[in-house]
């Protein structure tokens, strides 16, 4: 699966050879605070952990993995975006049921980057075909994501307490039916 480049930005799936462009992401604790509370991520975690997660769950045809948004016009990385099934590393991964998650460099910030890249990504997951929900989570108080996740027609379902091997903690679900 392809991504169409939207207005200002294109995309293109994450490889172990965008460690570096990850590890560079991670080292700004504003952009880490609702994601561990502004811990840096270290090279040893992109290299043991990061790369390989993303590995399990990357899967080009199905439109899943870590897709990279770079600047249209310079071609800068300013962040990226997630697609895999939500609860992927639970007991009951929903395979029809696919996760947007986002992360982008501060600069990047209130304009407009991680609405438009995801809107791209899930307009072309939609065409793709093969599910039937899109949802995101966000830390509760994170309300630049919440609105992002209003922003492309998903609504507010629960909050609960969310685990995976790596990320625990009383998240938003939002979510669009598709």
């Amino acid at each position: 699966m392809n991504i169409k480049n939207s207005e200002r930005l294109n995309f293109e799936i994450m490889t172990a050879d965008d460690a570096e462009l990850m590890f560079q992401l991670d080292q700004d604790p504003e952009v880490m605070r609702f994601i561990n509370g502004g811990i840096l991520t270290s090279h040893e975690e992109i290299i043991n952990v990061y790369l390989p997660r993303m590995a399990t769950y990357t899967n080009l045809n199905k439109g899943w993995g870590i897709w990279k948004v770079c600047l249209e016009d310079s071609a800068d990385f300013i962040g990226w975006v997630l697609v895999r099934p939500m609860h992927f590393f639970g007991d009951n991964p929903e395979l029809d049921n696919l996760e947007l998650g986002w992360r982008f460099s501060k600069d990047s910030w209130g304009k407009g980057y991680a609405t438009e890249s995801a809107a791209a990504i899930k307009q072309a997951l939609i065409e793709n075909g093969g599910i039937k929900k899109l949802s995101a989570i966000a830390v509760e108080g994170n309300t630049a994501s919440v609105n992002i996740m209003k922003k492309l027609g998903m609504k507010y379902i629960k909050t609960y307490f969310h685990e995976d091997p790596i990320f625990s903690d009383m998240v938003v679900y939002y979510e669009l039916e598709v």
